[in-house]
């Protein structure tokens, strides 16, 4: 008995394995990920195909893998270090070094309770248009 792949619109694809539509896009016109083309030209994209990009992204740590974003809608994420966080009635100014770069988002104080987020702790902006909100990445001591 014939198995028949589940194919996937690019965006669903791309949703899958947890990177952005226009990432897996150049992919495809890249050649790095295969399609098939439907009649009216659009690509399709083989499950198959994304196995080995979510066997090796499930091999990496848990601040490090891409499947924390398959959990949450915004794909702008910016991992990084709390290098600090001032708290001021309901709001809290949390800072994240990103490499050479600090991000800053204003959140409510019970956020930062909530997440038991401190200085050196490791997290994520996730910025979505003119918003930027923070994950915690590991686990509060």
């Amino acid at each position: 008995m014939a198995t028949t792949d589940h194919m996937l619109t690019p965006r669903e694809a791309a949703h899958l394995i947890g990177i952005s539509y226009p990432t897996i896009k150049q992919w495809i016109l890249n050649g790095k990920l295969k399609t098939v083309r439907t009649p009216g030209g659009h690509h399709r994209v083989a499950e198959s195909a994304l196995k080995p990009y979510l066997v090796k992204d499930s091999a990496k740590p848990a601040a490090e893998s891409r499947e924390r974003f398959r959990r949450v809608s915004g794909r702008n994420q910016l991992a990084g270090k709390v290098v600090s966080i001032r708290v001021e009635g309901l709001l809290a100014e949390v800072i994240l070094a990103v490499g050479d770069t600090h991000i800053t988002a204003i959140i409510t104080a019970g956020a930062v309770r909530e997440l038991q987020l401190k200085k050196g702790d490791s997290a994520a902006a996730l910025i979505k248009s003119t918003d930027v909100m923070i994950e915690r990445l590991d686990e509060p001591a």
